[in-house]
């Protein structure tokens, strides 16, 4: 009798943590980035009564053993990673990871890993987990480039952070310049140039036609209209309005020509047979700067997050750049995590994080303004709830059936 009430404590232990284990997933449903849990039973040692014997051949057959379990315990607990439904909230420092990964994240003192997406800036710049944790991933330079090779590290977004302006050094040229025109007629152009500093200059060119087919280009700069050389400056077409020199369809400015651009000036004049180039058929003068790099420094307004964790900055001279990206990290066996509030920290049998770009190497891709939800399944849980009930109140029943029975043998005497 008292064998079978042990054997039916166990159980009813059991089926205590069970119901721990679905209240936790319960309580956690509406937990961004949580992911579910399961208990895993497993009977323990049995009292063999009696072993197992052989055959004895046309004497006696075999008999199997004679075994008495002794109860059950809780062998695991298992969680699921299995994706989440992802919820739009519009905030851009939202993310939710579609696929496999996590998040690295750091404290002063430990590297952790959450799905939880919630993030946020602190007074720094930081991006933060809800946590405080530090959020990690690699910082751009100022020209932009992410080295995804170095040792993550706190990733800063500064609300008002400069882009250093860019001193023109390419223009496109396009348009057309009138096969009509007379020998000696002039059309001037204008790029508004920016030198090191960011300061506009006016860059005049001037094509004047000096024959058939032929145009000279001569240049000013500034206010005061000073000339400057230009290499290359002898535009020639043939027949059909091609043009055929120079060769190579650019025009040059050498480095230090102009004060303040100590690069030089390329000038494009189009690749041959393309939509925009340089031209001289019959009709209006067209030709126009296209396009150019120069820009004045600017000041960071927004910014997004991409697929591939890349933060893009929109600045308020029209450019954009990136900023950083974020890392994300994947297990061997994730089930090996050890689950921390909010988080989770790598164990011996979880493996080393092999931490990198999002949508490379197993890993997935970032949806901004968007949070992954827990995926506990309610009905699922409820009917394991159902299953710990039935399961405890079974066990309560056998020792309440071995006390009656034990109150019987204690009667026996009378």
């Amino acid at each position: 009798m008292i064998r079978s009430m042990s054997t039916a404590l166990s159980g009813l232990r059991n089926h205590q943590v069970m119901l721990d284990v679905i209240g936790n997933d319960i309580a956690n449903v509406s937990t961004v980035g949580f992911k579910s849990s399961t208990t895993v039973f497993s009977d323990v040692l049995t009292q063999t009564l009696q072993g197992a014997g052989a055959p004895v051949a046309g004497l006696q057959g075999g008999t199997n053993p004679a075994q008495i379990g002794l109860g059950s315990r809780l062998m695991a607990t298992v969680q699921s990673f299995t994706q989440g439904a992802l919820q739009r909230t519009g905030r851009s420092t939202d993310l939710a990871i579609q696929g496999d990964g996590f998040f690295q994240v750091r404290t002063a003192n430990e590297t952790m890993f959450t799905r939880g997406g919630a993030l946020t800036l602190d007074a720094a710049g930081n991006l933060m987990t809800a946590e405080g944790f530090f959020v990690q991933g690699w910082q751009a330079d100022v020209t932009g480039n992410i080295n995804t090779t170095a040792e993550p590290g706190a990733v800063q977004i500064r609300v008002g952070d400069l882009l250093n302006p860019n001193q023109s050094q390419n223009a496109t040229v396009g348009g057309n310049l009138s096969a009509d025109a007379a020998i000696g007629t002039a059309t001037t152009i204008t790029l508004t140039g920016y030198d090191q500093q960011g300061t506009t200059t006016p860059i005049n060119l001037t094509y004047t036609k000096t024959a058939a087919n032929t145009w000279t280009v001569t240049g000013t700069h500034g206010p005061t209209a000073t000339p400057f050389a230009i290499t290359d400056n002898v535009l020639t077409f043939n027949g059909a309005g091609e043009l055929i020199g120079p060769a190579d369809r650019n025009m040059n400015v050498a480095g230090g020509v102009i004060p303040g651009y100590p690069n030089p000036i390329v000038f494009d004049l189009g690749a041959a047979g393309s939509q925009g180039r340089v031209t001289q058929f019959a009709g209006g003068t067209t030709v126009a700067i296209v396009q150019q790099d120069g820009s004045a420094s600017g000041t960071l307004q927004a910014f997004s997050v991409g697929q591939d964790g890349v933060i893009t900055g929109s600045y308020s001279n029209g450019l954009t750049q990136a900023i950083g990206q974020l890392a994300l990290a994947v297990f061997n066996n994730p089930q090996g995590l050890e689950r921390v509030a909010g988080a989770w920290r790598a164990t011996a049998n979880s493996g080393l994080a092999q931490v990198g770009v999002p949508g490379a190497g197993g890993r997935g891709l970032l949806s901004a303004g968007t949070l992954e939800m827990s995926n506990v399944d309610l009905a699922e849980e409820f009917t394991r709830l159902i299953v710990a009930q039935r399961g405890f109140q079974g066990n309560a029943r056998v020792i309440t059936t071995s006390d009656e029975v034990l109150q019987e043998v204690v009667n026996l005497r009378r």
